[in-house]
């Protein structure tokens, strides 16, 4: 029988991504990333739901479209990626800090961590308002 998963997934996010830059956890209830991070999860989700994506297991890349007004770039490219992909992750690893407030979005996973990735990129565009796009795909066994 074919395997018939998707194996690349894209959405698109208006607004700024999470951004990652600190020990506190972006999942902890207020913290100031909570909007950025509830976004990310409903058009994760909307797009799983869609595509019926079931989380990759195997090897995966993150790549993060970056749009935003000249000059109004509002963190490093690190710090980007690594906010996106630490809320696009399995949360059960976070529970120790309650993600009860995150309701259904807490189940939202891409893959399964973060030690998964080989391969990230991060393109910044021009545009006159913030968004972004994320794709993930599974990356063939052996990269």
């Amino acid at each position: 029988m074919q395997d018939t998963r998707a194996l690349a997934l894209t959405f698109e996010v208006s607004g700024l991504p999470p951004v990652k830059t600190e020990a506190l956890s972006i999942f902890a209830a207020g913290h100031r990333q909570a909007t950025r991070v509830r976004a990310l999860l409903q058009a994760a989700c909307a797009a799983a739901q869609h595509t019926g994506w079931t989380p990759l297991a195997g090897p995966v890349e993150v790549d993060l479209t970056m749009r935003c007004p000249p000059g109004h770039r509002t963190s490093d490219a690190s710090s980007l990626l690594g906010g996106v992909c630490a809320v696009l992750q399995d949360k059960k690893r976070v529970a120790n800090i309650g993600l009860a407030h995150l309701g259904v979005l807490v189940d939202v996973a891409l893959y399964a961590n973060d030690r998964q990735i080989r391969r990230l990129s991060y393109v910044e565009e021009s545009a006159e308002d913030f968004s972004y796009q994320v794709r993930v795909a599974a990356v063939p066994a052996g990269v």
